[in-house]
């Protein structure tokens, strides 16, 4: 009987385990793996202690990766009833083969903040990530789809855009999926969601998909989901992925730690370059777009692309192989759109070539993971029974003067260590 071993530790744990195991007679595949060095350093305990250790068998980090995730996949999947891992089954067969309305149930469902829809998005998209690694390796490694992220103020144009440039995409043959993120109430907590209303010929498209999500209170311009919702795309065969976010300031570019391609769209008439450099959002664009470049806006458009052409040349370089640029265009004409997608190509390409954009890949999972831990946590703190009992207290407090908000939010977390 052949086994394959996957040490993740020391092997004198597994050589333990194996003592009470029912696998003394068994042979053993061993995977090469940082914590054994050579082969001797197996082979020797295990047949002291009359196991034969019959191959040495290096394995690549994808397969390690995989292995990996798939022992995750089955974790999570265990506590699963029947009907939801058929539930489960059925979206995932739906979003892998195309169907827009299996892509808009998973996303639905990644959105959720129910406990246990939670815990079925987190299946879902674990065998979603196993189906997207697999297509990356029949593709050479490079990325399935282009993430572009587009922001701008209220009234650049951005909705207008994206209705013409998707149209041209998916008539030169791409799948475009367009992530519409609009800002929720601070009131009421409401969101118009009117995005896809403006974009009336490309929510027709067969070749496109718009979802429309409010941001809920999260800042940086996005949604909790996002990434999730990026992931789900890719695996319904989208190609094109453009995220268009909410409002341009100081947070709002968050955006930018989760695409390829960071594009800033701005109006005509929208101040000088020192305005620019004040908006701190210009840092983290790859290629700024003035739009409306027609008419009677062509000169503004020009004098603001001048201006800007100046104002980046004071910023730092962020990468080797590509400076930001600054073009126009026209979203009524269609002037410009054409050279814009020629550089974003050009940009695709070079970062490729380079190396940047898989370790700028690398990069933004492990920021996501950071900022969905500290999500996480802060729920964590406020839903805990010690800490929520004390909130409605140190809150009048505070609001009162009679405690300054440094020591309530130490006395909270005081509470919160104490739990226990």
């Amino acid at each position: 009987m052949n086994i394959l071993v996957l040490l993740q530790r020391s092997h004198q744990c597994l050589l333990r385990s194996l003592l009470r195991s029912p696998f003394r007679r068994s042979h053993f595949i061993v995977p090469s793996s940082p914590y054994l060095g050579s082969g001797t350093s197996c082979t020797q305990p295990l047949n002291s202690l009359r196991f034969h250790c019959t191959k040495w068998m290096p394995l690549s980090v994808g397969v390690k990766r995989k292995l990996c995730v798939q022992t995750t996949l089955k974790e999570h999947t265990e506590g699963l009833s029947d009907k939801e891992q058929r539930s489960v089954d059925k979206l995932y067969t739906g979003l892998i083969q195309g169907q827009r309305a299996c892509l808009a149930e998973a996303i639905t469902l990644v959105e959720s903040t129910h406990h246990r829809k939670k815990e079925l998005a987190q299946v879902l998209l674990q065998k979603v990530l196993v189906y997207h690694r697999e297509q990356e390796q029949l593709n050479k490694g490079k990325p399935l789809a282009f993430r572009v992220g587009l922001s701008g103020p209220p009234g650049a144009g951005k909705s207008t855009f994206i209705e013409y440039f998707g149209k041209m995409l998916t008539e030169r043959g791409h799948k475009v999926s367009v992530l519409a993120v609009d800002p929720s109430s601070c009131t009421s907590g409401g969101s118009l969601l009117g995005d896809k209303t403006r974009m009336t010929e490309l929510s027709r498209d067969m070749n496109a998909y718009i979802r429309p999500s409010p941001t809920r209170g999260t800042l940086g311009g996005v949604t909790r989901t996002t990434n999730e919702a990026i992931l789900l795309c890719e695996g319904g065969g989208y190609d094109i992925i453009l995220i268009e976010t909410v409002g341009v300031g100081q947070s709002e570019f968050a955006v930018a730690d989760m695409v390829d391609m960071f594009v800033l769209l701005l109006p005509p008439a929208g101040g000088d370059e020192l305005q620019g450099i004040k908006r701190g959002i210009i840092e983290m664009a790859d290629l700024v777009v003035v739009t409306k470049s027609d008419g009677d806006l062509v000169v503004p458009a020009r004098r603001i692309q001048a201006e800007y052409v100046s104002a980046l040349k004071l910023l730092r370089k962020r990468s080797d192989v590509w400076r930001p640029q600054v073009i126009r265009i026209s979203s009524k004409s269609g002037e410009g759109i054409t050279e814009m997608w020629d550089k974003m190509k050009e940009f695709q390409n070079l970062m490729l070539t380079s190396g940047e954009l898989s370790a700028k890949r690398r990069k933004q999972q492990k920021v996501w993971m950071w900022n969905l831990i500290q999500e996480s946590v802060l729920e964590h703190f406020r839903t805990h029974p010690t800490v929520r009992e004390q909130i409605p207290l140190v809150e009048r407090r505070v609001l009162s003067g009679a405690l300054p908000p440094g020591l309530a939010a130490d006395l909270l977390m005081r509470a919160f260590q104490d739990r226990d």
